[in-house]
Order: structure tokens, then sequence, then C-alpha cells
């Protein structure tokens, strides 16, 4: 009786163990950019339109930019002109000026 026990005991034992063991499947997520060019400015143009300050985004502006002229050189200019007048405001004076660079990029489009 007490063999039977044991051998049941380690029978279920050995199916635990053997489905433990399994190996892990590997898997590979695929996770794609936009391709709206106009995706990081306007992200950053959101953050100063909410009050949030400069900071290293702006030595990406040029890169920004360039992007957005490959595919539509009047935004492009648009978005030059705007990122430099905000660099050059007051950070009071940033909000409105990023705002009002987001609805001139969002009217260019139509």
């Amino acid at each position: 009786m007490v063999r039977s026990t044991c051998l049941g005991v380690w029978a279920a034992v050995a199916l635990a163990a053997a489905g433990c063991g399994s190996g892990v499947r590997e898997e590979q997520i695929e996770i794609k950019q936009s391709n709206d060019p106009l995706f990081l400015p306007r992200s950053a143009l959101q953050h100063y339109a909410d009050g949030q300050p400069l900071s290293s985004e702006v030595s990406g502006f040029p890169k920004m930019v360039e992007d957005v002229r490959k595919v539509d050189p009047l935004r492009a200019d648009i978005l030059e002109k705007g990122l430099a007048a905000i660099q050059e405001a007051s950070p009071d004076a940033r909000p409105a000026l990023a705002k009002k660079l987001l609805t001139k990029l969002q009217s260019s489009m139509k």
C-alpha cells in the first residue's frame, strides 16, 4: 500500500515537472513608428503649449524641419520660423506661440 502511494506521488511529481520543463516561446514584437514627419514637432509644440520649458529636444529642431521638408516644404518653412520664434521668445510667451504654430500646421494640412 505504501509502495503504491509513493509510486503515485512520484508519478504526479514527474508529470508536474514535465509540464514545467517546457521551453519559453520567444516572440518578436514589431513596433512601427508613425510615418507622419510632424508627429515629433507636434508633440514638442503641445508640451510647450502646456507650459513645459524648452529642453534638450531643441537640438533636434533642425532634423525635425529637415524631415518635414522632404514631404512638405511649405509646412517645413512654417515650422522652422515658428520654432525659431519660440526659442527667441520669453518663457511666458512660448505657450501662446506654440498654440499658434500648432494651429498653422493643422490648417496647412487641409
